[in-house]
């Protein structure tokens, strides 16, 4: 007996032909003070992002204040002439805004998140935060303690001790790269009002800046909205920030941060070498992906799956500091976490997938594989005005050109797996890596001197 059934089907729907898909093409302006203006129109965005990029480079921080810049980016966010700084997160509330600031080595970057419809207050207030900020004493002293605070538990991280270690290993002391982004508990103590407002005056000004703006610009004659807001910030003129060459020492050599009693081994294996600016940027971030950039990479596949090592190991390439002239590097590392025993033997299989890459390759499959995500991933990946002016903003402080992030994808794509196999084979020499190990030293030193990858010296956590 057959049962005909009560339901009525409709046709599977089939995917259609995706439409092409390019980093967006932002326009240019300059505002009457000097601001020079990246925007881009994004139909439907309707939570419109600006960020600001401040010529105040770590590098710039007078001796012994070691994080000023970043106390001052927190302190944006502190009220301004007109309002304390309970009534400024008031407004920024009513409007439905965020304002975010951190400082890093190029500069400090100030974020601002507004609905389109209130884009004008948004912009008002930030330029408020800008042109006249409060930095009152009581919140400055708030916000150093804050920053002591995570100093303790940053010592206590085994990765952001690692991080500590090898910056303070591969970099000269006097280059500001050797030394932690947001200040030591002995600098962050001596910050005080007058550092930063010192620090304020001396380096934040509209000729210098430059703002991103990012989102559904429908009704907005956006050079007379931002020339009424961001525009009426003044301040004297001075020449931009000059960035040193980066430099370092990435003779082998093994530092040991010694954690007597650690259940785990925490890596972090670096060099310095190519940047954006650099021809081969493309195809060393393809070739560092089929490394370790995801659960099927080479040192996932052989580290996590086969001998169960880790739950996982990552390599990555992190542009540092650029200069006018297109000069930079980025550090070039691999970073994971091993259990104590495995300290040694992890490392060995990883100078052995090093060698096995730089004798045999990557293979097309890898390259495909790499290729299809990194590409396709991309239009995701940029789906939110944030995203794209923060990427934007990264651009104008490492002296890119506009159309750097869309010709980055036309090249990844036409790239084989010959040019990304010499690209990351350049970028990890076995015998050119620093490596610091965050573990108990007693247990690990002596088995990872005996695998001859360089000087072992042990050092107090």
């Amino acid at each position: 007996m057959t049962t005909e059934s009560a339901m009525t089907f409709h046709p599977r729907p089939t995917a259609g032909t995706p439409a092409p898909w390019a980093f967006p093409a932002p326009e240019r302006l300059t505002l009457a003070n000097g601001i020079t203006v990246l925007h881009c129109h994004r139909p439907g965005q309707q939570l419109v992002a600006v960020d600001l990029v401040l010529d105040a480079p770590l590098a710039a921080e007078p001796a012994g204040l070691d994080g000023v810049a970043n106390i001052l980016a927190r302190a944006f966010n502190e009220g301004t002439d007109t309002l304390t700084a309970e009534e400024f997160a008031g407004e920024l509330e009513r409007a439905g805004a965020t304002l975010d600031a951190h400082a890093d080595h190029p500069a400090i970057r100030v974020s601002l998140e507004v609905p389109a419809s209130r884009l004008e207050r948004g912009l008002t207030l930030l330029a408020d935060a800008l042109r006249a900020p409060a930095l009152p004493e009581d919140e400055i002293e708030r916000l150093v303690a804050n920053r002591l605070d995570e100093i303790t538990h940053e010592l206590a991280n085994p990765a952001r001790r690692a991080a500590k270690a090898l910056y303070a290993a591969l970099f000269d002391g006097a280059d500001r790269l050797s030394r932690p982004r947001s200040g030591t508990a002995e600098t962050v103590r001596t910050i005080d009002r007058a550092a930063v407002q010192a620090f304020y005056q001396a380096h934040i000004r509209p000729a210098t800046t430059t703002a991103v703006v990012v989102g559904d610009l429908t009704g907005h004659d956006l050079a007379a909205l931002l020339e009424g807001t961001l525009g009426r910030w003044t301040a004297d003129t001075a020449p931009p920030a000059v960035h040193a060459p980066v430099t370092a020492d990435d003779k082998g050599r093994v530092i040991i941060v010694d954690r007597p009693g650690s259940v785990q081994t925490q890596l972090l294996v670096g060099r310095i070498g190519p940047d954006r600016h650099d021809p081969s940027w493309a195809a060393q971030i393809l070739g560092t992906y089929c490394l370790g950039g995801t659960l099927t990479s080479r040192l996932d596949r052989v580290l996590r799956e086969e001998k169960g090592y880790t739950y996982g190991v990552r390599a990555f390439a992190q542009p540092l500091r650029s200069a006018a002239d297109g000069s930079g590097r980025a550090l070039l590392a691999i970073s994971g976490s091993v259990d104590t025993p495995s300290t040694a033997p992890a490392l060995a299989d990883t100078w052995t997938i090093l060698r096995t890459l730089a004798a045999e390759g990557l293979t097309d499959s890898e390259r495909d594989e790499a290729v299809q995500f990194l590409v396709g991933v991309a239009p995701l990946k940029y789906e939110t005005a944030g995203s794209v002016a923060g990427t934007l903003a990264d651009q104008v402080e490492q002296y890119l050109p506009d159309d750097f992030q869309a010709e980055f994808y036309r090249r990844l794509a036409a790239l084989g797996a010959e040019a990304a196999t010499e690209a990351v084979v350049g970028a990890f020499p076995p015998d050119r890596l620093v490596t610091v190990l965050v573990g108990d030293a007693s247990v690990i030193a002596d088995d990872v001197r005996d695998l001859g990858i360089g000087e072992v010296t042990v050092v107090s956590n």
